[in-house]
């Protein structure tokens, strides 16, 4: 689950991880309000940032900065309702329904700071830069010696020894070390205690009084762990997300949009991988990644199909399943349920093997809808291929 910055900033402030004075608005009204409180608390500038869950807000337009309370304003009342286009959002872009109004600071230095999971390695792991303000894939790709990664041993978390290391390795002088332990510590803390997979800090900036900042913040969840926090489970924003997305994660349904046409249904991650990869091998474009899980049933099937057929792009269906938790007869069931409630027009490929698999095609053969079952993995993906492009 991904948040804004401003309720990353939230988070990361109630850890001890200085961020700049901020408050974040929806209206020209309020953001006027907030920036004349900036300025009246004496902040020389005040800088208007729209919330989107994607990067490259500033040169998509989304970031500008203020001098007067009546700029502020009139900023706001510009980015706020603007489709806003970035790398990130592709070329349909994201609404602005939010800004944060935040006070500007005299930066010295723009770094960067990121703690995510090495699933190889099975830590955190703390990645430093001294590259700040751009995109660290960039400098990834460019300049991988500039990137600094302390591994974090899960039993003892992050050590004062490591966080001095990741200090002078950002090149901050003596008097910055100690309050940059203080901002490191403070991050792991905020990392580790709600579940974060991503805690990123793109800039970390030294200011040029000595102080240090988390000038922008960007936090995602693992989903799994979200039982644990029922105060971040209420922070997510679902018109920040793909709708088919949302609708299948009401019904513990693994939904991913696509660009293709061949919408894929599935029960297994690998199988699901397996057979995108099929579809591609075939000719075709897979639509849609989506997982129905081992231990799906009927109903969840049915609404599994019509998320399916929700998407205007799909022009035919590959249904693969191998029935373990899941029978074969339940999926079947099911998908017949679902065809007859949506008068499905589309043609639909099965390829079904596993626990109850006899049944399973009997029912389907029996159901009077025109399904095609294939007998195996590249025979279903040449058929659902062939019918997309029929």
């Amino acid at each position: 689950m991904k948040i804004h910055e401003y309720q990353g900033k939230e988070i990361l402030k109630k850890f001890g991880v200085a961020v700049p004075r901020g408050t974040v608005a929806q209206t020209r009204e309020e953001a006027e309000a907030a920036a004349k409180d900036l300025f009246n608390a004496g902040a020389t500038g005040v800088v208007v940032k729209a919330q989107i869950h994607a990067g490259g807000r500033g040169k998509g337009g989304g970031v500008k900065i203020a001098k007067s309370v009546e700029e502020a304003s009139d900023i706001a009342g510009k980015i706020l309702g603007m489709t806003l286009v970035t790398h990130q959002t592709g070329p349909e872009g994201r609404l602005v329904r939010r800004v944060l109004i935040e006070e500007t600071l005299p930066i010295a230095k723009e770094l960067y700071l990121g703690i995510l999971v090495d699933r190889g390695e099975g830590k955190p792991v703390f990645m430093a830069s001294a590259a700040g303000g751009m995109e660290i894939e960039e400098v990834a790709a460019k300049t991988p010696e500039a990137i600094l990664k302390q591994y974090i041993d899960p039993g003892l978390g992050l050590e004062a020894f490591q966080a001095r290391k990741i200090a002078f390795a950002l090149g901050l002088s003596g008097a910055q070390v100690n309050p940059a332990v203080k901002f490191l510590t403070g991050l792991y803390r905020a990392f580790l205690e709600t579940d974060a997979s991503l805690v990123e800090i793109n800039p970390f900036i030294t200011t040029t009084d000595g102080r240090v900042f988390a000038l922008d913040a960007k936090m995602t969840f693992d989903d799994n762990a979200l039982f644990r926090h029922p105060e971040l489970r209420e922070l997510r924003d679902v018109t920040e997300e793909d709708p088919l997305e949302v609708e299948a994660s009401k019904y513990n349904l693994n939904y991913i949009k696509l660009d293709g046409s061949v919408g894929c249904m599935v029960n297994g991650a690998g199988l699901a991988m397996a057979t995108m990869d099929i579809i591609k091998y075939a000719g075709g474009m897979p639509a849609n990644f989506l997982d129905v899980g081992g231990g799906a049933n009927a109903d969840q099937v049915a609404h599994a199909f019509e998320i399916l057929l929700s998407d205007k792009s799909v022009r035919a269906v590959l249904i693969n399943i191998f029935g373990g938790i899941l029978r074969v007869d339940t999926l079947a069931n099911g998908v017949v349920e679902a065809a007859r409630k949506t008068n499905i027009q589309l043609p639909v490929v099965l390829r079904l093997e596993g626990t109850n698999v006899q049944e399973g095609k009997k029912i389907l053969k029996e159901s009077g809808l025109n399904f095609t079952i294939a007998e195996t993995m590249k025979d279903a993906a040449d058929k659902v291929v062939a019918a997309a492009r029929s």
